[in-house]
């Protein structure tokens, strides 16, 4: 039997704790899905599943060998990767977990890192909050803020803020914010991404200021706040690195310069390896570098230009 392909297909049905599913994703029937998994049982002379009509679960030996068989997956690759018919160019598919927000900004540069390798690919997996690598098949992830899980490798890729911008056509109705707190008086585009999200914190002259802002439309995507920000519906707190194209191009205005919002720090998590894969090094070091000189890039007053509204408090 081809054990590396079966291994392969174990692991993918202890992660998606379904044969159908494995079966769907490959492109191949259950029963030949449910045949490998056989095959593997026969070769060790080992039982890997309880099996009933509503759940799968693993033996001992079942979880034991998924221990094993990850360790020896990633030893394949990485041999693959080093010895394989493409020398020392990284090859095979990297699949990232990015924000929206993020995802926007550096899918221009993906493109011409594919250029200079053209054995790799990437998949982006677009969302706000990746709560497992493993079950989603992720070799990487961009969070902000460290992450929960302590088994995870987390490498800081620089610490960003967040600006409050509006549109010229809703400054024009209402006006601008002169200090955090006027924000009480306006209407805010909530960006949803926990039990906090309507709680805004300012650092300013005077020390820290806290508003409790409100509005009537939210949303757990960043790109739906901007739209909405565009629209000229009301006020959004947007991450600085998303907002700063629209400000230069005067399609939002930045409020409240006196006053600094939150800060996050980006962090690039992957599942703790003894050898990662050539492919995903490359990919690493690409996003650390591009950050880098998002990272520079902000700290330099000139790149936000004069486009704040001040002019019109």
């Amino acid at each position: 039997m081809d054990l590396i392909n079966g291994l392969h297909t174990f692991i993918r049905v202890v992660e998606t704790g379904s044969f159908s599913a494995v079966a769907r994703e490959s492109n191949s029937s259950q029963s030949a899905v449910t045949r490998q998994v056989a095959q593997l049982e026969e070769h060790f002379g080992v039982r890997l599943f309880h099996r009933t009509t509503r759940k799968l679960s693993l033996t001992d030996e079942g979880q034991d060998l998924v221990t094993r068989a990850r360790h020896l997956l990633e030893e394949a690759e990485d041999l693959e990767d080093t010895f394989g018919k493409n020398g020392g160019s990284p090859t095979g598919l990297v699949r990232l977990g990015i924000p929206v927000g993020a995802a926007l900004l550096l899918v221009p540069d993906f493109t011409a890192l594919l250029l200079r390798h053209p054995g790799l690919s990437v998949e982006i997996i677009v969302s706000e909050t990746i709560d497992d690598l493993v079950a989603e098949r992720l070799d990487l992830a961009l969070v902000f803020g460290r992450s929960p899980d302590t088994s995870l490798v987390s490498r800081a890729l620089a610490t960003l803020g967040s600006v409050p911008v509006a549109a010229p056509a809703y400054l024009e109705r209402y006006g601008a914010p002169d200090h955090p707190s006027d924000l009480l008086n306006h209407t805010c585009i909530i960006h949803d991404t926990g039990p906090d999200s309507t709680h805004w914190v300012f650092g300013g002259p005077n020390g820290s200021v806290d508003v409790e802002v409100a509005g009537a439309f939210r949303s757990n995507n960043s790109l739906v706040v901007r739209q909405a920000a565009l629209s000229g519906y009301g006020i959004a707190l947007l991450g600085d690195a998303l907002a700063i194209t629209d400000i230069q191009a005067g399609r939002l205005y930045r409020l409240l310069p006196k006053y600094a919002a939150r800060r996050r720090q980006a962090f690039i998590v992957y599942p703790s390896r003894r050898h990662l894969a050539q492919r995903t090094r490359v990919v690493i070091d690409f996003i650390v570098e591009q950050f880098r000189l998002l990272e520079v890039r902000l700290r330099d007053g000139r790149a936000w230009g004069e486009n704040d509204a001040t002019w019109l408090v």
